[in-house]
């Protein structure tokens, strides 16, 4: 296994990698990135469940529950949701609330978000009831006539499947969350809080720079007086090391359970994509010892035999899958087994994979190295002289769409 990347997805090889990329730019407006959650099933017509969709501009799903929940005069959890989504662009996807008048629901006035339908369930919906995602992505500021370079990539991708690397948002706005995840697994508390509140950034404004400069000459009563009031986590943070008298274990358990469960995710996140990107050449070739996905229903088996499987595999029914370290995660064998042991040695982790040193549990799971691509069509245009890529796909739940952008933009 090759040493860490410096970044959790720039530095990592693409799947076409001999073909060159268009370019360009993704985001530059809210109607450039729209998506649309494909739900696992339809409400029944019947029950005390009202589902309904929304479509959100430019808020994160839990903005949007928070400004529904306080309309309705209920509390965030009595809203279900399948999958959580990022705040830039426009989304449309289902909640549910209980007990409720759906005409109450259907008559919900509030700015950036509109109510598209209600319909009536008998169960609240939760987190993993949707089938995947619909996109429609405009890369603008590309090269001119981007489609005939995009083509050649688009064919391997409709083909072959796109990995299924973990994308930018899975490790943070400043994209080191494995790596402080990575500095507790080995019980390194003080790196940890220094890759928090410490570190600066060139994109850093000048006011978070003195404050993280500070904080990495130890001058932690100096930084706490640099944080911005914007910047309410790190500055209480901050607060607890001055009154411990410098980081500890005991200043890190501060931090809010669920943020330190993110970080656990975003190591198991970035482990993953070290394996996809070892065995890049090699997304649709079973291997004996092999743990398999079954696309078809998620579950896994064991690689007996490669040679008698590969036809399920090229026929995309299976895929090889890569790790996601935990207690409940099925273990492969053979090569695939010692590559993944040997994964977790350079990496320096020798705990136990029960749970995170700071007592965050790790179940664990098996995730495909690949995922298919459907309904994945293209078309090119310009806008004020300047030429773009509209791109429309679908992906399994859990995929990410910058995946595929990347392997296009390159």
């Amino acid at each position: 296994m090759n040493e860490l990347p410096p970044s959790p997805l720039s530095q990592l090889p693409y799947l076409t990698s001999n073909l060159p990329g268009i370019g360009g730019i993704i985001k530059s407006s809210e109607a450039d990135f729209i998506v649309e959650e494909i739900p696992r099933y339809e409400p029944c017509g019947e029950g005390t469940h009202v589902f309904f969709q929304i479509e959100k501009t430019g808020l994160t799903t839990l903005e949007s529950i928070r400004r529904i929940a306080r309309a309705l005069g209920k509390k965030t959890r009595d809203i279900g949701y399948a999958g959580l989504k990022d705040a830039r662009g426009i989304t449309r996807q289902v909640l549910s609330i209980e007990h409720v008048d759906p005409q109450t629901v259907a008559q919900l006035d509030l700015p950036k978000i509109t109510i598209v339908w209600t319909r009536l369930h008998t169960n609240k919906l939760k987190l993993g009831h949707q089938a995947g995602n619909r996109f429609e992505i405009t890369i603008r500021d590309c090269i001119e006539s981007p489609l005939q370079t995009a083509q050649p990539i688009i064919e391997i991708l409709k083909s072959q499947g796109m990995p299924n690397y973990y994308g930018p948002q899975r490790f943070g706005m400043r994209g080191n969350n494995a790596t402080i995840a990575a500095a507790i697994m080995k019980s390194d508390y003080t790196e940890a809080i220094a890759c928090i509140l410490g570190k600066p950034l060139p994109t850093d404004s000048d006011q978070i720079r003195q404050a993280r400069m500070a904080y990495d000459n130890n001058d932690y009563e100096t930084a706490t007086g640099c944080w911005p009031p914007q910047c309410r986590d790190e500055l209480r943070l901050c607060k607890t090391v001055v009154k411990a008298g410098g980081p500890n274990e005991r200043v890190w358990k501060t931090i809010d359970q669920k943020i330190r469960r993110l970080y656990a995710s975003a190591w198991q996140s970035e482990m993953f994509n070290r394996v996809v990107a070892d065995r890049i050449t090699q997304l649709a070739k079973l291997e004996t010892g092999d743990v398999a996905w079954i696309h078809r229903n998620g579950a896994c088996f064991s690689v007996e035999d490669a040679t008698a499987e590969q036809p399920r595999c090229d026929s995309f029914e299976i895929s090889p899958t890569g790790p996601m370290f935990g207690a409940k995660m099925k273990k492969p064998e053979g090569k695939p087994g010692l590559r993944e042991q040997q994964l977790l040695e350079n990496s320096g982790v020798t705990v136990d994979l029960k749970k995170t040193p700071d007592g965050i549990k790790l179940d664990g799971a098996r995730r495909p190295l690949r995922v298919p691509v459907t309904d994945l069509s293209a078309t090119e245009g310009t806008e004020e002289d300047k030429p773009y890529l509209k791109l429309t796909f679908s992906l399994p739940s859990g995929s990410y769409a910058t995946s595929l952008i990347r392997e296009i933009s390159k």
